[in-house]
């Protein structure tokens, strides 16, 4: 059966782009990982302050948890987060990539070419490079690449460094990258 996942990765001022992104989407055909880079303490309430902006259900992701349609799950922080056969959360500690733990890198670079998946990433605002190989590797597969644009970005690091690699399809203000998850993906009535 396909499976749409979205990826998307933010670092410094993601918080405030995210509530852009996130603030009257609807339940979307599909399962959103975020990975936003944060101290641990700020888990919980960034998990229940965009909860309140979506119909999507927001909840810390946890190991051993198969994802589902409808569902965003939030990296908890200081834990890598890999989906095995696109379908499965795997949190493991490991050492920082791109001087980070979470690693947007790490998510992205987990999915594989399954069938028809549909795969989307996106990169927004943050300072650093995480994000571009695993951007590069969501265009190598198939999927659908976003990077945020300069105008909208608080930091203009991420997003530069992965529209740099020539990998990205798309560059938008957050409010248009809702637009077009609402357009690729489709919006569903009940997860009935």
């Amino acid at each position: 059966m396909n499976f749409n996942i979205v990826v998307i990765g933010s670092s410094a001022g993601g918080p405030r782009i995210l509530k852009e992104l996130f603030n009257g989407l609807p339940l979307l055909n599909c399962s959103i990982i975020l990975v936003q880079h944060m101290p641990k303490f700020v888990n919980d309430s960034l998990t229940k302050h965009l909860a309140q902006l979506t119909d999507m259900s927001v909840k810390i992701a946890e190991n051993g948890e198969r994802i589902k349609r409808g569902k965003i799950y939030v990296a908890p922080s200081e834990q890598h987060l890999e989906l095995v056969n696109n379908r499965t959360i795997r949190l493991f500690r490991g050492k920082k990539v791109n001087f980070v733990c979470p690693s947007i890198d790490v998510t992205m670079k987990s999915l594989k070419k399954m069938s028809d998946d549909k795969i989307i990433g996106i990169i927004l605002t943050g300072m650093g490079r995480d994000g571009a190989e695993g951007i590069s590797h969501i265009k190598a597969i198939g999927g659908v690449t976003i990077a945020q644009d300069e105008e909208t970005s608080i930091i203009y690091g991420m997003p530069k460094e992965a529209f740099k690699t020539g990998n990205i399809d798309l560059v938008l203000s957050p409010v248009k990258i809702k637009e077009k998850l609402i357009e690729f993906l489709g919006v569903i009535d009940n997860l009935g």
